[in-house]
């Protein structure tokens, strides 16, 4: 095939294309024109409002990380004192009752001594 036959082809393929598409369209060139204009200021809008709504999401999770880093620092803290003080204010707590544990095991060794002491005056004098 001769590239002269086939750019002919070609450029009668375009033409019949082009005038079947300005023949079919359903609206007039300056409509058209219009149309897509709208079209595309549209998609702007939208665009510029995913960004608007991207740059407030980028703006939130900052803040977000800004109350984090100071609010877990600031509870971490609190809770430390918390305990300190819970520990401060059990210590005598914890005294007495070991004291009161001690007592009450030297009772329980001093009723077991009297009851082995009576137990056997019981075999002796059997």
């Amino acid at each position: 095939m001769k590239p002269s036959a086939f750019l002919l082809g070609l450029t009668s393929g375009l033409l019949g294309a082009a005038t079947a598409v300005l023949l079919t369209t359903p609206q007039s060139g300056k409509e058209l024109r219009s149309s897509i204009k709208t079209t595309k200021n549209n998609a702007n809008n939208q665009i510029q409002d995913f960004k608007k709504q991207v740059t407030n999401i980028k703006n939130s999770v900052n803040n977000i990380k800004v109350e984090v880093n100071e609010t877990i620092p600031k509870f971490v803290d609190d809770a430390k004192l918390s305990v300190a003080n819970w520990q401060e204010e059990t210590a005598p707590l914890q005294e007495q009752l070991q004291q009161e544990i001690e007592a009450l095991q030297n009772s329980v060794e001093e009723i077991q001594q009297q009851m082995n002491a009576f137990q056997n005056r019981k075999v002796k004098s059997e």
